[in-house]
C-alpha cells in the first residue's frame, strides 16, 4: 500500500497523472498546451531535486544511481517535446483531440516515472503498461483512419509483449525460495543464488521478449515504423525517445539477478545475439524507406539495438557504453523528431524527397536538422559516438570477432543515414519548395528552440561531461554487475 505521506519519488508519478486529469477537463487547446508545458516543467525540477536527494529507501519506489539519470532525462526530453508540440500549434488538433493528446502526454511522463523509480516488479510493469496505453491514444489523436489502425498495432504488439513480460516477472518471483519470496528487484537479487537458475533464466528470456517489445526490438518491433509515420509530430521523440528507457531498465535489473545466480544461462548472450540483430535488420530496412517517419523509426531500431548489445558485453565499460548509447539515442532522436515534424507541416508532405533542400529553403532548421541527424548516427563529437566509441574499444579488447557483424551494421546505418542528410539538408529544395525568409517568429523558436536544447545536451554527454554526472554514471555501471 501507499506511505501515508507522500515522498518525492511518489509526487513525481502522481504529479503529471493529476495533470493528464486536469488537461483532460480544459476546452482550450491553447490552454492545455501552456499547460502541459507548466507540468512538464514541474516535473523537471522535482527529478532535479530528487537527484540532490540520499539514494536509496525502502518501498515500491527506490531511486538509485541507475534510474537517476535516466529519469532526470526522460523529463527533460518530455518537456523539449511539450514545448514543441505548442509551437507546433498544438499539433492543430481540435478540442477533443487535444485533450486526449494532452491527458496522454502527462500519463505517459507519469508512467515513465514509476516504472524507472519502481523496485517492485509488480509497479514496474503497471508504468510500462500505462504507458503503452498512452502512447497508443496519442497516436489516436491523430484523428486519421492510418492513425487508428496504428495505434491498434501499437496496443496489439506491445500488449503481447507486456503479456510475455508478466509471465516472466511470475517466473522471476516463483524462482526464490518461498520464504523470501517478493516483488523486489533488490530482494530477488539478494537471494539469486539460492533461487532455481532454470526459472530464473526462462523468466529473463519472457522479459527480455517482452520489453524489447516497447523499445521497437524484434521480433515484436513492427508497430514502430507505422506508428511514428502515422502519428502526430512530436511523437516519435516519446514513443522511440522515452518508452524504451523504462523497458530497458527492466531488461537490466532483470539481468544483474541472473549474473548473481551461478546455476542461470549467461543473460549477456542474449542480449548480445537480440542487439546484433536489430542493427543488422536497421542497417537493410533503411535503405528501402521513402518517408521519413518511417526511416527514422528504422534508425531508432538499429541504435536501440547498439545499446541492448552494449548491455549484454555488461561489465562497467560495456554498462557505460549501453548508457551513453541509450541517453544519446533519445537526445538525437527529440531533435530529428521536430526538425521532420517542422519539415513536414511546411511542405505538407513526409517523403524524403519531397522534404530535400532545406538548408537552401529554411537555413536555421536545416542545418539544426543536419547535426540532429549526425548526433543520431553516432557522428563526432555527440553522446551517441562516445558511446560507440567505448563500445568499439571494449569489444577489441574482451571479444574482437564481433567487431565484424558489428562493424558491418553500423557501416550499414551511417552510410543509409548520410545519404538521406544529403537529400534532406543539402540536396536541392526545388523552385517549388517555399523559402523562409526574416527572423524567427515566436512559434519557429518554441519549434526549434528544444531541437537546439536537445542537441546542446547530447554534445555536453559525448565531450564536457559534467564532473558530478560522469560519477553518478560511472556508479550507474556497476549497479547492474
Amino acid at each position: 500500500m501507499l506511505p501515508a505521506s507522500l515522498p518525492l519519488p511518489w509526487i513525481l508519478v502522481l504529479l503529471p497523472w493529476a495533470g493528464a486529469v486536469v488537461l483532460a477537463a480544459l476546452p482550450s487547446v491553447r490552454v492545455a498546451a501552456l499547460a502541459n508545458i507548466g507540468v512538464s516543467a514541474a516535473s523537471c525540477l522535482l527529478a532535479l531535486l530528487l537527484l540532490m536527494q540520499p539514494q536509496g529507501g525502502q518501498g515500491w519506489l527506490r531511486p538509485d544511481a541507475l534510474n537517476l539519470p535516466l529519469l532526470l532525462l526522460a523529463c527533460l526530453v518530455g518537456l523539449a517535446t511539450a514545448v514543441f508540440s505548442a509551437g507546433m500549434a498544438a499539433e492543430r488538433f481540435g478540442p477533443g483531440r487535444g485533450r486526449a493528446w494532452h491527458a496522454g502526454f502527462q500519463l505517459l511522463i507519469g508512467a515513465q516515472a514509476l516504472a524507472l523509480l519502481a523496485d517492485n516488479m509488480g509497479a514496474m510493469w503497471v508504468g510500462l503498461e500505462i504507458a503503452a496505453v498512452a502512447g497508443a491514444l496519442m497516436l489516436a489523436a491523430q484523428g486519421t483512419a492510418r492513425a487508428a489502425q496504428a495505434a491498434w498495432q501499437l496496443l496489439l504488439f506491445c500488449g503481447a509483449g507486456l503479456g510475455l513480460a508478466l509471465f516472466g516477472i511470475i517466473l522471476l518471483t516463483l524462482a526464490a525460495p518461498p520464504a523470501g519470496m517478493d516483488l523486489s528487484w533488490a530482494a530477488l537479487r539478494g537471494m539469486a543464488e539460492q533461487s532455481d537458475p532454470g526459472l530464473l533464466s526462462l523468466g529473463f528470456v519472457f522479459l527480455l521478449v517482452g520489453c524489447g517489445s516497447l523499445a521497437g526490438l524484434a521480433p515484436l518491433h513492427a508497430w514502430l515504423p507505422d506508428a511514428e509515420a502515422e502519428g502526430p509530430a512530436a511523437l516519435p521523440a516519446l514513443l522511440s525517445g522515452l518508452m524504451p528507457i523504462a523497458a530497458l531498465l527492466a531488461v537490466l535489473r532483470a539481468k544483474a539477478v541472473l549474473d548473481a545466480s551461478p546455476g542461470a544461462v549467461a543473460p549477456g548472450l542474449y542480449l548480445l545475439a537480440l542487439g546484433l540483430a536489430n542493427l543488422l535488420l536497421a542497417g537493410l530496412m533503411l535503405r528501402r524507406q521513402g518517408k521519413a517517419g518511417r526511416l527514422f523509426a528504422w534508425a531508432s531500431i538499429g541504435q536501440l539495438g547498439l545499446a541492448v548489445f552494449a548491455f549484454g558485453l555488461g561489465g562497467v565499460a560495456g554498462t557505460m557504453a549501453g548508457l551513453l548509447l541509450l541517453m544519446g539515442h533519445s537526445l538525437g532522436k527529440g531533435a530529428v523528431a521536430f526538425g521532420i515534424g517542422h519539415a513536414a507541416q511546411m511542405r505538407g508532405r513526409q517523403g524524403i524527397a519531397e522534404l530535400g533542400g532545406l538548408c537552401a529553403s529554411h537555413p536555421a532548421l536545416g542545418w539544426a536538422l543536419a547535426l540532429a541527424i549526425a548526433a543520431l548516427v553516432g557522428m563526432p563529437p555527440f553522446a551517441l559516438f562516445a558511446g560507440e566509441f567505448l563500445l568499439l574499444t571494449e569489444l577489441a579488447a574482451r571479444g574482437w570477432w564481433l567487431l565484424l557483424p558489428l562493424g558491418l551494421g553500423l557501416l550499414g546505418m551511417v552510410a543509409a543515414m548520410i545519404a538521406v542528410l544529403l537529400t534532406l539538408c543539402l540536396g536541392d529544395a526545388g523552385p517549388a519548395a517555399p523559402r523562409r525568409r526574416g527572423g524567427w517568429t515566436r512559434a519557429e523558436a518554441m519549434v526549434l528552440g528544444p531541437l537546439w536544447l536537445l542537441l546542446a545536451l547530447a554534445l555536453l554527454l559525448g565531450v564536457a561531461l559534467p564532473e558530478p554526472l560522469a560519477a553518478l554514471l560511472a556508479e550507474a555501471a556497476r549497479l547492474p554487475g
